[in-house]
């Protein structure tokens, strides 16, 4: 699947969703949270191979670290955080990220 793709597919997941029904929704979480993983993880990585395209993203180190609470803290993963993370941050990081791609 392409990067596009990969994005369209990825707003498919929390499109019309409030933060209900993705408490209440075990697949929708375990689907978002997976997402966040592996944005985190393409990131972490990008900043080890390209450290001066990694900095021009906002709040990397941020999103590197949510990847890490995600990935080792499934016990206490925070739904609303992760849902807020969801309503106030990922527009950002996804424009962000396809400015950087259409840069490239």
């Amino acid at each position: 699947m392409g990067r596009t793709a990969r994005c369209r597919a990825y707003r498919a997941l929390y499109r019309g969703k409030t933060f209900q029904s993705y408490e209440n929704d075990e697949f929708l979480r375990s689907a978002v949270e997976r997402q966040f993983e592996i944005i985190g993880e393409a990131l972490n990585q990008l900043r080890r191979v390209d450290p001066t395209t990694a900095a021009a993203i906002p709040e990397l180190e941020r999103v590197i670290a949510f990847r890490n609470v995600l990935i080792h803290g499934y016990a206490n993963v925070d739904n609303l955080l992760v849902w807020g993370v969801v309503e106030s941050r990922l527009g950002s990081l996804r424009s962000a990220l396809s400015s950087l791609l259409e840069e490239g």
